[in-house]
């Protein structure tokens, strides 16, 4: 079967691959000043593609009934999920389906941050903290902002140092 024919039966198998290669679960703690504590957390699945098949992204959206698909950057498009509704739903079908990649990892870690928002324990210090700390170990990415201070940088160092 050709790649275009299977891209016409799209479904729940075809997208896991698909996310295990090109998907990401991604949460951003942003300064706001006018949240309380100061944070907001943003929470977003997304899958990116070349513009040349973006078409593709709209058949993922059109399987969920939900999401958007726009510019990622340059000549890159992506389907985007966003709001805890949706999200819920993604994750639900993940569980369903598992991924086959590390990417499973990150999702397990991607919905506990969602029940955390989900109970709204992101709206306090404790709650940012443990988002915080779970964030730093996804996607293989730097520490967040927020957790950067002095302190932190310092045992992070620390840690580094003893292994």
């Amino acid at each position: 079967m050709s790649a275009d024919n299977q891209q016409e039966r799209l479904d729940a198998e075809w997208i896991v691959g698909f996310v295990d290669g090109e998907g990401c679960f991604h949460v951003s703690l942003n300064k706001l000043e006018k949240m309380s504590t100061g944070w907001t957390v943003l929470p977003e699945f997304r899958v990116v593609q070349h513009q040349r098949d973006e078409q593709v992204l709209y058949r993922i959206k059109k399987y969920f009934g939900f999401g958007i698909v726009t510019v990622n950057h340059g000549d890159r498009k992506e389907f985007r999920v966003r709001g805890l509704k949706n999200l819920n739903l993604i994750v639900q079908f993940f569980k369903q389906y598992p991924l086959q990649t590390s990417k499973q990892k990150n999702l397990e870690k991607f919905a506990e941050v969602l029940s955390i928002i989900d109970a709204k324990q992101h709206l306090t210090k404790e709650g940012l903290d443990k988002i915080a700390e779970i964030i730093s170990t996804m996607n293989r990415k730097p520490i967040p902002q927020y957790l950067e201070s002095s302190e932190t940088i310092r045992l992070t160092a620390e840690k580094k140092l003893k292994i």
